[in-house]
């Protein structure tokens, strides 16, 4: 049983789990979602158990009480005093979606802390035509649709295949959103607009991974791409791009974990 914990600082309470008992600790930051992910903390630790000899993993949700607006660089800040107040010193950084965009900030702010990165289905540069789909879902939420938003957000994220196998789950699960829930969610999805940390990508200082979907339609493969330009020159960058997995590859795609544990364990 993966139990939940709160880290308490003087200005927020932050959710986490934690799992494994291996000597090098690596931190996760997951993308946006509609319910915490914390209520799958079961679930995430069977998934990544492939790194629980190696690794102890925290599992960070967003702080509790958030405020209005909250950019992703005040995600990046009240994380890094999350990570810190647990006693972590050093640590690899995985984020995916926006998770990927708080890491990035972490990783440039923060090259003393971050000793290898892993960027998941993530930006670097949030345009205009990218925002398109972050529009449909902050419009659903603000009308309290949880329903539609729900099933929006798994159409957009997954391959189709996945999501009519799993269509009348969403439907199901729709009925327990809160309005809280609602309203956090636009905070967050609103943070993603505009999003660009492009110009500083080659402060990045640790061994990075970038993982991406050709057929990402949330972000679109050039995300993925756009990190890699910048990137690319660096012999310890990593570059890798699925096919027909989804945007949500880091959960749909059955060899995610695989490369995750290769990139994090080569020396």
């Amino acid at each position: 049983m993966t139990t939940v914990s709160k880290v308490e600082t003087d200005k927020f309470t932050m959710n986490y789990f934690s799992f494994g008992n291996g000597p090098k600790n690596l931190v996760v930051i997951p993308g946006i979602s509609i319910q915490s992910v914390m209520g799958s903390a079961n679930t995430v630790a069977a998934e990544y158990s492939l790194l629980e000899n190696d690794f102890t993993v925290y599992v960070f949700d967003r702080r509790e009480d958030i405020p209005d607006p909250y950019s992703i660089y005040d995600m990046a800040h009240d994380t890094v005093d999350a990570i810190k107040s647990l006693g972590l010193s050093k640590f690899s950084l995985f984020g995916a979606s926006q998770g990927g965009m708080i890491s990035m900030v972490i990783a440039i702010e923060n090259p003393e802390l971050v000793e290898k990165l892993i960027l998941g289905s993530t930006s670097s540069h949030i345009k205009d035509s990218q925002s398109a789909v972050l529009d449909k879902w902050i419009e659903l939420a603000k009308n309290k649709d949880a329903h539609s938003l729900y099933q929006s957000f798994a159409k957009e994220i997954y391959p189709p295949e996945v999501y009519d196998d799993y269509k009348e789950y969403f439907s199901d699960i729709s009925n327990s959103v809160t309005t809280k829930e609602l309203e956090k969610f636009v905070i967050l999805a609103s943070a993603i607009k505009g999003f660009d940390i492009s110009e500083d990508l080659k402060k990045i200082k640790c061994p990075t991974l970038a993982m991406g979907v050709f057929e990402d339609a949330v972000l679109d493969s050039d995300a993925t791409m756009e990190i890699a330009e910048n990137l690319d020159y660096r012999p310890d960058f990593k570059l890798f791009m699925y096919i027909g997995y989804g945007h949500a590859a880091f959960d749909t795609a059955p060899d995610y974990r695989e490369r995750i544990y290769s990139f994090l364990t080569k020396e």
